[in-house]
């Protein structure tokens, strides 16, 4: 089994070429899919037909598999999968319908983040019946640190910054606000697989930088915040039915282009990589 690795952008992103994910897939292509997804931070397969069933499996194979907080978004039968949809059934939402509208890292706000997040495009919105609307754009924080003056990377390395889901989920239950409390991570942070340095803030989980007055912390964070989603280091991704996209929660950061209405419909599949 080969195939084709193209490049997206500049700093992040490939296109897997050739690779029928419906299919069970050799040790040895998995070996080299997690060598392209520690190097580009984001990947791109199109056109797959996969199951729950397969996207739960293929997703296992670079690591064990996180339990979302919101249970009554998770998919029936397969509690890996979260759901994200403006879709209503009986009234009542299938998935998340505004997740993600926002710079932002997949469990930044957990004590261990996830590694990683695997999103299965279902329902696409395509309101004029060619274009599809409903973009996701992806920054490299690791090429965002590598721009950073170097007083900069020196500085930065001293601070921690605080995360929290409550921060976007301010109607979580009790229980659920047990589940997630407030944790704090470093500015900037190494990689676990790849030893590379990168900016660990975004403006949807992160708060604060601790042990400084708010004042000087929101110049710092809104500082980083801009520098990291630059147009150099982006890439936006127009979804089509069957694409499938994994990137790095500790290298990226993503956000949802809300530009279609509620009765255009859109339906996400996603899988989450614990961390380590």
């Amino acid at each position: 089994m080969t195939f084709e690795i193209n490049k997206l952008s500049d700093n992040i992103g490939a296109e897997i070429v050739g690779l029928d994910l419906s299919k069970p897939i050799t040790p040895e292509v998995i070996k080299k899919l997690k060598e392209a997804f520690y190097i580009y931070s984001v990947l791109l397969f199109r056109n797959q037909e996969i199951t729950p069933n397969r996207h739960v499996s293929f997703s296992r194979e670079f690591g064990e598999l996180e339990i979302h907080v919101l249970k009554q978004f998770l998919l029936e039968n397969h509690p890996e999968i979260l759901v994200i949809s403006n879709i209503k059934e009986n009234g009542e939402a299938i998935g998340i319908g505004d997740a993600g509208q926002y710079w932002h890292t997949d469990l930044s706000y957990t004590k261990t983040p996830s590694r990683g997040s695997l999103l299965y495009a279902r329902v696409v919105p395509r309101p004029d019946g060619q274009k599809t609307f409903g973009d996701t754009c992806f920054v490299s924080t690791k090429a965002a640190y590598k721009a950073l003056p170097a007083h900069e990377k020196t500085s930065l390395s001293k601070l921690r910054a605080e995360h929290s889901y409550e921060r976007r989920m301010e109607k979580l239950t009790k229980e659920q606000k047990g589940k997630v409390p407030p944790v704090i991570h470093p500015v900037i942070k190494t990689h676990d697989i790849t030893g590379e340095k990168c900016i660990y803030v975004n403006e949807g989980f992160t708060t604060k930088i601790v042990d400084l007055p708010l004042v000087e912390s929101d110049l710092i964070l809104d500082k980083l915040f801009a520098h990291c989603t630059r147009d150099e280091f982006m890439y936006c991704h127009k979804w089509e039915p069957g694409d499938l996209i994994m990137w790095d929660n500790i290298a990226t950061q993503h956000l949802a282009i809300a530009d279609y209405s509620e009765k255009q419909k859109r339906l996400m599949h996603r899988t989450t990589l614990s961390g380590i």
